[in-house]
């Protein structure tokens, strides 16, 4: 028998949130992943580098992947929210990385020519001058960025139609921004890519962990439209939307 709309929204409701691991969907949502292989490229991006920042580390689940031919001799991580901090502190230092509490804006708290290369992963800000500054001469910033209008379909779903935000984090804005800060973009691809929702849990937990989706977003605050989606999903099969990511590449 189909779990009913209370249980599902009950269950996504609590269950924690912390942390970038998304595991907690899988059976229950999809997303295609962009052909690049994001996690791969900074793993030999980290190998030859002698010191390296990964900002926005969330809970450091992506870094700690990515270390495959290890670490350079100095690693940094730089994240805002407390149970992440927590989360990638207890991930990251044993593996030789230090986890410093950020708050995302600026300045870093960094020296200027600290790094040879800065990365990130799904930044939710870009601070390109304070990129440019910490940077080495010569060295990198790389990065996956989230595109324009990414799984808007949902957003819109909840909020109505979104034409201003839908130009925001545009990869010709974003390269022009770092082009402005002194940086040389050398790479900038992008994808649009398949995701899909096959129950109203999938939906609370994931607007739950990614919480600009749609600011604010309460089960009790949305219950109706929720409850309009779960018959939707019951009806016609999983909801979907299409997510936008970029891979960029700049040097200083």
């Amino acid at each position: 028998m189909s779990r009913t709309f209370e249980d599902l929204i009950a269950e996504a409701g609590t269950v924690s949130v912390d942390g970038w691991d998304f595991s907690w969907l899988d059976g229950r949502a999809t997303e295609e992943r962009p052909s690049w292989g994001y996690q791969r490229l900074l793993g030999e991006r980290l190998a030859s580098a002698s010191a390296a920042l990964d900002i926005q580390t969330g809970g450091g689940e992506v870094l700690a992947g990515a270390r495959s031919g290890g670490f350079p001799p100095a690693m940094v991580a730089t994240e805002s929210w407390p149970p992440n901090i927590a989360k990638a502190t207890r991930l990251l230092h044993p593996l030789g990385a230090v986890v410093v509490a950020d708050p995302d804006e600026p300045p870093l708290p960094f020296a200027d020519e600290a790094f040879d290369l800065v990365t990130s992963r799904h930044p939710a800000t870009v601070w390109w001058a304070e990129i440019a500054r910490v940077l080495k001469p010569g060295g990198t910033y790389f990065a996956q960025h989230v595109g324009p209008a990414s799984v808007f379909e949902l957003v819109e779903y909840f909020l109505g139609p979104q034409p201003e935000a839908r130009e925001g984090r545009h990869p010709d804005r974003e390269s022009a921004d770092a082009r402005a800060a002194g940086l040389e973009v050398v790479d900038l691809r992008s994808e649009r890519l398949r995701v899909e929702f096959s129950d109203i849990g999938a939906v609370v937990y994931f607007l739950r962990k990614v919480i600009w989706m749609v600011p604010g977003f309460t089960v009790d605050a949305y219950r109706d439209r929720l409850r309009e989606l779960d018959a939707r999903i019951r009806a016609e099969g999983p909801f979907v939307a299409h997510s936008a990511r970029f891979l960029i590449e700049a040097r200083k």
